[in-house]
């Protein structure tokens, strides 16, 4: 894991929900091995998003999405 993806993840695990770290950890070693596997898509993020809000705090559901949809744009559909 890069110094990048350690960052996000320790954002991310600040906004989840009490109880959800060890599936928001799972979630994010997945999305971290497809990245370097190079196969983190537009159609995983279909999956990877909902998952995710779905672990968060619902005050920071729409803060971590914005981040998700910028960060998903640069993938190609």
């Amino acid at each position: 894991m890069n110094l990048g993806q350690q960052k996000f993840k320790s954002f991310i695990l600040e906004r989840v929900k009490e109880g959800e770290q060890d599936n928001a950890e799972a979630l994010l070693t997945e999305s971290f091995q497809k990245l370097d596997e190079r196969s983190f898509d537009q159609e995983y993020l279909k999956t990877f998003m909902p998952q995710m809000k779905n672990l968060l705090k619902p005050e920071h559901v729409s803060e971590v999405e914005a981040i998700m949809k910028e960060f998903g744009a640069k993938f190609s559909r």
